[in-house]
């Protein structure tokens, strides 16, 4: 899926500072983007270790916050930070989640504290007072959405956060494996290597094996899409998207970088990845996703088979569990009031809200609509301190509550998370799912109060598509080393040294998808700007009947639009999969990005070749669903409509050849006036829907089915594969045709760079 869910995040706006590192002075410039990238590397390596850089180490004890509240655009955010820590802050070495509202408050002003600092240089500081001081999570939350929201620190790279805290990404007994190696320094009981899947290459780099497909952690059938649930590279975007748009974020700070729209991409991403989750269940032959009904048991189950730094284990949601308790009882029928008012102002057209009336009945107050269910209502927008009325108080919050941790009711301030109060693991809980229907049908009917789209908004006059053509689709499972060294503590000789002795990788498999194309044949009458929208979704339900296409335009995902200028004449069009806007590739594990940070010259230029929509792309592996082996039928749905910018923007900023910005954006369509999901966002009157400038294909997806290569007859789980820790991306010399590799089909491994550490 390529969802087209966020807005242009803005450009590059460098400020030049300065900095005193130890005793060396540095200067933090507007070329020193390299720099800052470093830096921040540093402030998120070994997250969990006593910090050991000895320049980090010196900024952040000789920063004192108290004697510096002039160095903050807003003092009273200073104050009020440290008063908290006068009564006192959650404690490193807790586990912290959003959903403990004294937690949220707290990771909230240190946000504040970074996003309000004056320039780079208080903003550094502030960073590594922090990192010696605070709760550890808390720190790299509040530091990753600073980062992502700071002009200054536009252009700087995130480590993924698999890499910085695997504990939310790798089962339990692969960690466990982990750290039997560790304590035994490697020394390996080759007699049980074949059983652990457990093997140590020629450079010494050790290798846990990941098995998907272990029976012993289901529950029922929902465990057969862990493969897709579990993914790191979707729970990645999944993350990065709440970083970009904190559903607890003030309007203010996100209008200063020209972010409309917010809530409408909000609506739109959760919409988009139910319907992607569902693709996935017509693969498999299961049912459609039920609905969350509070007055009933949830009947399947889930089992995370994860554990956290401090040793808890996430907990076991067994089948059949009961939601409505006398301890939550108050908590349901707050939702219930909640979802009553909110589709009471639905059918009506408005809500009041302490005298504040907003207005649900254009397409425009979708934004309002959005605010109600995932955020708060704000009464005052013109100050910082005095925010919000909280009259719909995240209302996605609550539902989770009912199911796991209830922040609620609950005044405990030390907590064990469930999978669903982590951003990184929500989408692994089968009824995240359920949760996301029950309020995407809240959408749906904010939608159907809206008119169908007439025959003129739906045409292109001068303009018809005469033919699109797909090749072959075919999807498969292949093998993915991903770093989980940081799940280890780092002994004394090790802290000394400031890196880890040993170097251990998880094998993971994930779906995948060969290359493919989509040419689109148009003819226009005109030389004219559009935009080009491509849907697929379901032909068939899981039992293999025709849907209706007014049931079935909510299965559609979006998996690619772009700006287009049709000439007069025959245009061909050509889409590349791996063209497809806002894709991301594999990511480069943290290391191997390090050293080719420290080694270039040009780091914007990387920016632009390499690190193509690294923190806001879909994962390009994922843009099929699985498929069958016999093939599954589905429908490509292509419209070209005319391009109505939106006002005051300057298209040069999608020139990415451009070295001097750094652009940073999840959608192009988002320059476009319509909705986002045109057209299949409304009711579809079949009458005058169908026009020219828009064209259904059928075609089939047809999965390779592998035999597993880990498995052998004695039901052991071993590693075939060794040579995958020298497949890492990067550079112009790749062969594009195998950037993402089937062990089974594609046997040239050819590759730019390897990891040279190994």
């Amino acid at each position: 899926m390529k969802s087209i869910l966020c807005l242009l995040l803005g450009l590059v706006a460098i400020a030049a500072a300065h900095s005193n590192i130890g005793d060396r002075n540095v200067v933090i410039g507007v070329g020193d983007l390299k720099q800052r990238q470093l830096l921040i590397f540093k402030l998120l390596n070994n997250i969990l270790e006593p910090l050991v850089d000895k320049d980090i180490i010196d900024i952040g004890t000789n920063f004192d916050i108290r004697n510096n509240v002039e160095l903050y655009t807003k003092q009273e955010v200073v104050k009020g930070f440290l008063n908290r820590l006068k009564v006192g802050m959650l404690p490193r070495g807790e586990v912290f989640t959003l959903h403990i509202d004294r937690q949220l408050k707290e990771v909230m002003n240190m946000f504040h504290m970074l996003y309000f600092a004056k320039d780079f240089d208080t903003f550094i500081k502030t960073a590594c007072w922090m990192r010696l001081n605070l709760n550890e999570g808390m720190f790299v939350y509040a530091l990753t959405v600073a980062v992502r929201h700071r002009e200054d620190c536009k252009g700087i790279i995130l480590p993924p956060p698999y890499e910085i805290y695997p504990y939310y990404f790798v089962r339990a007994d692969v960690i466990q494996k982990a750290y039997l190696i560790k304590m035994k320094k490697g020394l390996l009981d080759e007699k049980l290597c074949d059983l652990y899947g457990i093997r140590v290459t020629e450079k010494g780099t050790y290798i846990i094996d990941e098995n998907v497909f272990d029976k012993r952690v289901a529950l029922n059938d929902e465990d057969r899409l862990r493969y897709f649930t579990e993914d790191i590279g979707l729970n990645t975007y999944y993350y990065y998207f709440h970083i970009d748009y904190p559903f607890w974020m003030n309007d203010n700070i996100m209008n200063n970088k020209v972010m409309t729209r917010r809530w409408e991409i909000t609506l739109y991403i959760y919409q988009q990845i139910l319907a992607r989750y569902n693709l996935e269940r017509i693969s498999n032959r299961m049912g459609d996703i039920v609905g969350l009904d509070l007055n009933k048991t949830i009947k399947k189950g889930y089992w995370p088979w994860l554990f956290l730094h401090n040793g808890v284990q996430l907990p076991v949601r067994l089948n059949n569990k009961i939601i409505t308790t006398d301890k939550n009882v108050q908590i349901v029928k707050l939702i219930k009031v909640y979802e009553n008012i909110i589709t009471e102002a639905i059918i009506k057209g408005f809500v009041e809200i302490n005298g504040l009336r907003l207005d649900l009945h254009k397409p425009e107050d979708i934004e309002v609509l959005g605010k109600l269910i995932y955020g708060v209502v704000d009464k005052h927008t013109t100050t910082f301190s005095k925010t919000s009325v909280e009259a719909y108080r995240y209302l996605l919050l609550l539902l989770k509550a009912v199911i796991g941790l209830n922040p609620v009711e609950s005044d405990k301030y030390f907590v064990v998370p469930t999978v669903l109060d982590s951003y990184q693991t929500a989408l692994r809980d089968p009824v995240f799912y359920q949760i996301q229907k029950r309020l995407c049908n809240l959408l749906i009917l904010f939608k159907k109060r809206l008119p169908s789209y007439t025959r003129e908004e739906l045409i292109f006059p001068g303009v018809k598509i005469d033919n699109v053509v797909v090749d072959k689709l075919v999807t498969y499972f292949d093998d993915h080393l991903m770093d989980m060294t940081n799940a280890v503590i780092l002994n004394n000789d090790e802290l000394k040294k400031t890196k880890s002795d040993m170097t251990i990788l998880v094998r993971k498999r994930r779906l995948n998808h060969q290359r493919f194309k989509v040419v689109v044949d148009v003819t226009s009458d005109k030389t004219v700007d559009c935009v080009v929208r491509m849907f697929l979704g379901p032909k068939e339900d899981g039992l293999g009947r025709l849907i209706d296409i007014n049931k079935n335009r909510h299965n559609f995902v979006e998996i690619d639009s772009f700006l287009h200028k049709l000439v007069t004449g025959k245009n061909t069009i050509v889409r590349d999969s791996i063209d497809m806007h806002n894709i991301v590739r594999d990511r480069l594990m943290t290391r191997d990005l390090v050293k080719k940070v420290e080694t270039i010259t040009d780091f914007r230029d990387m920016l632009v070749k390499d690190l193509r929509n690294y923190m806001t792309g879909f994962p390009a592996r994922l843009l099929l669903p699985k498929g069958r082996t016999g093939g599954l039928k589905m429908m490509l749905y292509v419209i070209v409509t005319p391009l109505k910018l939106v006002d005051g923007v300057d298209l040069s900023m999608l020139d990415v050849t451009r070295k001097d910005l750094l652009v940073d954006f999840r959608s192009t369509v988002l320059l476009d006036k319509m909705p986002l999901g045109f057209p299949l966002d409304r009711e579809i009157d079949v009458g005058t829907f169908f026009t020219p400038n828009m064209k259904f294909v059928d075609c089939v997806i047809f999965h390779k089915q592998q035999v597993c290569d880990m498995k052998t007859r004695w039901n052991r789980w071993v590693l075939r594969q060794y040579d995958l820790v020298d497949q890492t991306f990067i550079g112009d010399n790749v062969n594009i045709n195998n950037y993402n590799v089937d062990v089974d089909i594609t046997r040239d491994l050819n590759r730019g760079i390897h990891i040279t550490d190994f």
